[in-house]
């Protein structure tokens, strides 16, 4: 199984359409990012075997790869649920790769104690993608809690100067925990993969 990444938002139906075909004939796993509801709908009809997932904005075509492992190699939390619709986009391109997950969501650092309370089963992942907006404290509390391997994962969610997702970015960028790794804003496709080569290292 081979897949391939395709981003969906700048791209027309056609130029999709055409990708997923030569996915098809090479009998290939497919996965497509950044997809509007609009356009989702749209493939599936010519694309019947495909899965649109609305949350994240995904196509997916073509099987999944088996989970090897019985317990949840990456955990990927979010500060609130706004955090959703990017932490699915991780998740989905994990579980393609037959990495197995567990989202928790709504964890965030305005309330600490939701963190604390599930820290111990956070402990339990190899890898966690932390999904944060606003300030984008959450990955650096994390790191300072536990010894995994963490990848911070800016969303463009808040209001006023946190609109956008910089000011998550630049936080967790200038974090004083050491060993954070960052990936771009809204990059959730991009923190499975870092994930992943961790995994393998």
């Amino acid at each position: 199984m081979l897949l391939r990444p395709s981003g969906g938002e700048h791209k027309t139906i056609e130029q999709i359409s055409e990708i997923l075909k030569k996915y098809q004939l090479e009998s290939e796993t497919a996965l497509v990012t950044r997809l509007s509801k609009e356009k989702g709908e749209k493939l599936l009809v010519e694309f019947p075997s495909a899965e649109f997932h609305e949350i994240s904005g995904c196509l997916t075509m073509g099987e999944f790869k088996e989970c090897t492992s019985s317990e949840e190699e990456v955990i990927i939390l979010t500060g609130g649920t706004s955090d959703l619709g990017v932490a699915s986009e991780a998740e989905i391109a994990l579980n393609l790769h037959g990495i197995k997950t567990k989202l928790l969501i709504d964890v965030g650092v305005a309330g600490l104690h939701r963190l604390l309370d599930r820290l111990e089963e956070i402990k339990s992942a190899k890898v966690i993608i932390v999904c944060a907006g606003m300030e984008g404290a959450l990955p650096t509390v994390l790191s300072g809690l536990i010894p995994q391997p963490i990848i911070g994962l800016p969303i463009s969610v808040g209001y006023g100067i946190s609109g956008g997702g910089k000011t998550a970015l630049e936080g967790m960028l200038a974090s004083c925990a050491p060993g954070l790794l960052v990936v771009n804003i809204d990059n959730g496709y991009g923190a499975a993969m870092a994930a992943i080569r961790i995994l393998l290292a």
